[in-house]
């Protein structure tokens, strides 16, 4: 895909994963919309990345369909369409048994990590249609095939959205859209509690998985790859 001027929407853009890739696309050429649930948060991130290109973004809790819509709707509003969705908003509840874990908890996770994928999706595809093609990115996780105690809901989600990814990959195929889960193992990022530190720099970092969604992107059109698993190269021995 030739990305000069192509448009994206990354949700989850202002922290994180999702702000790597928004920051790595508007280096390369690519006119970006962001969303985020922190007012805070999504002020400063286009602060920064309105230095690298064309940004724009909104508040957004994709649990909701109608706040999801209204957000692909203000992207085309302020870029004439959607080329590019990256679903990288997510969250999880780790640390607790399904005996622990509420149904509030439960269903936030997979409102969030799955629901929220449905609906973006589902209004963005007829916007690429219209466009001659698209491109899906689905930031899931290997989780999503390796089942751990205590993080239930996530695996849920996760299991979820991979085959959702596959299925959604093979209807749109022929309106030349592609669709692309990447499955990242442990990120150095704040995501669930977690903390960055130096003391974990043998994870993957934020820009990797950045430079694995450009590369996607450049593929060349003949090629589909619809899963993509990246681990830390060297983790601690155990």
């Amino acid at each position: 895909m030739n990305l000069e001027n192509k448009v994206a929407v990354v949700t989850g853009g202002t922290k994180g994963i999702g702000f790597a890739i928004a920051e790595l696309l508007l280096k390369s050429g690519v006119k970006v919309f962001i969303c985020g649930r922190s007012k805070g948060d999504l002020k400063q991130a286009l602060e920064w990345l309105s230095r690298h290109g064309q940004v724009e973004g909104e508040l957004c809790d994709v649990r909701s369909e109608e706040q999801v819509k209204m957000m692909l709707a203000e992207a085309t509003r302020f870029f004439g369409g959607v080329d590019i969705l990256v679903n990288n908003a997510g969250m999880g509840y780790f640390g607790k048994t399904v005996e622990e874990m509420s149904g509030d908890e439960f269903r936030q996770t997979l409102e969030t990590n799955l629901f929220g994928v449905f609906y973006a999706c589902h209004h963005a595809i007829p916007m690429m249609k219209k466009r001659g093609g698209g491109y899906v990115i689905n930031i899931s996780s290997l989780a999503g095939q390796n089942p751990h105690p205590k993080m239930a809901a996530y695996n849920a989600s996760k299991f979820g959205l991979n085959g959702f990814s596959e299925a959604l990959m093979q209807e749109v195929r022929q309106d030349n859209i592609k669709v692309t889960y990447i499955c990242p193992g442990s990120v150095n990022t704040a995501f669930g509690g977690d903390s960055p530190s130096d003391e974990k720099s043998w994870q993957l970092q934020p820009q990797d998985i950045a430079q694995v969604v450009f590369n996607v992107l450049n593929i060349p059109e003949n090629a589909l790859p619809s899963k993509i698993e990246i681990r830390p190269s060297k983790p601690p021995q155990k």
